[in-house]
């Protein structure tokens, strides 16, 4: 059961209307990295989770992730207060309008002029909020790196948001959210860590003799570290196909119908080599037509 309070989670003091500032707000509010993405994800991840610790994390955090929706649709609400009596009342002349609306950097027109000035479940670029962003999968131990990843990308967006603006109050809630995020981070990373052994993921182990190969597959100021160098590392310098031993062919067993059939395609689909057709290229550029 979800219950609702009309206050928010922490004050949002907007100095003045701002629609360009508002349009670039969206990201957060209904782009990949935004609170819905964030609150969608942890709460389908809860409804399946069986380990009762990690459940409730999960559903305390997408109903945090909630609330934060809720403070950035109200910044931007604040920030399209003056857009919407202006679209909603056409007290200005068109091109006064226009220009007052594009003003600081806003370019959706489709966030302003469709959704009358409101939060809309867009990105900045108008692009409608999607259930693709959610890539949970339903392991404990790959959704959990998710979450961290993208606790970490909204954070990122956050300070990028931060730079743009001078406004004081915005800056501040701006700047708990970004704080939000880090401490998600660290309670999933907290969470992926109590689950033991935790990699690889899942169940498989993986085929030991490639586990710990590298493969150096990209020539060029090649560089080392600890990523491909060290007792744990095989590295190979020039990997030659097939890895596996055999000899890198995609082989099938047909039964001898197909054979048969697939003898005839071959046959009807084969190129010529004794030829030089006249193409239409040719046609369109003057060529020959013998």
């Amino acid at each position: 059961m979800f219950t609702h309070n009309k206050r928010l989670q922490y004050t949002v003091r907007v100095a003045s209307p701002n629609p360009g500032l508002a349009n670039l707000l969206l990201e957060q509010f209904g782009g990949p990295q935004g609170e819905l993405a964030a609150a969608c994800r942890y709460f389908t991840q809860a409804v399946a989770e069986d380990d009762p610790g990690r459940k409730d994390m999960l559903f305390d955090i997408a109903t945090e992730e909630l609330s934060h929706l809720e403070v950035i649709g109200s910044i931007v609400a604040m920030l399209n207060k003056g857009a919407k009596g202006q679209l909603a009342e056409a007290v200005e002349e068109e091109a006064e309008l226009y220009r007052s609306l594009t003003g600081g950097g806003n370019d959706s027109h489709t966030t302003a002029l469709l959704y009358g000035g409101g939060p809309a479940l867009t990105n900045s670029a108008g692009i409608p909020w999607s259930a693709a962003y959610i890539d949970t999968i339903g392991e404990p131990t790959a959704d959990l790196r998710s979450n961290i990843a993208a606790e970490a990308r909204a954070k990122i967006v956050y300070e990028r948001l931060i730079n743009v603006t001078d406004d004081p109050g915005i800056r501040d809630a701006l700047g708990f959210l970004m704080t939000r995020e880090i401490a998600h981070q660290k309670s999933f990373e907290k969470a992926l860590h109590s689950i033991q052994p935790n990699f690889p993921q899942g169940k498989l182990p993986g085929v030991a003799k490639f586990a710990n190969v590298y493969y150096d597959l990209s020539k060029g100021d090649d560089q080392r570290g600890p990523w491909n160098e060290g007792p744990e590392w095989e590295f190979v310098e020039a990997p030659t196909p097939a890895v596996d031993g055999g000899d890198g062919t995609a082989q099938v067993q047909v039964g001898k119908q197909d054979v048969e059939v697939l003898k005839a395609m071959a046959a009807r689909t084969a190129s010529r080599t004794d030829v030089d057709p006249v193409t239409g290229a040719d046609l369109g550029a003057g060529g020959a037509t013998e």
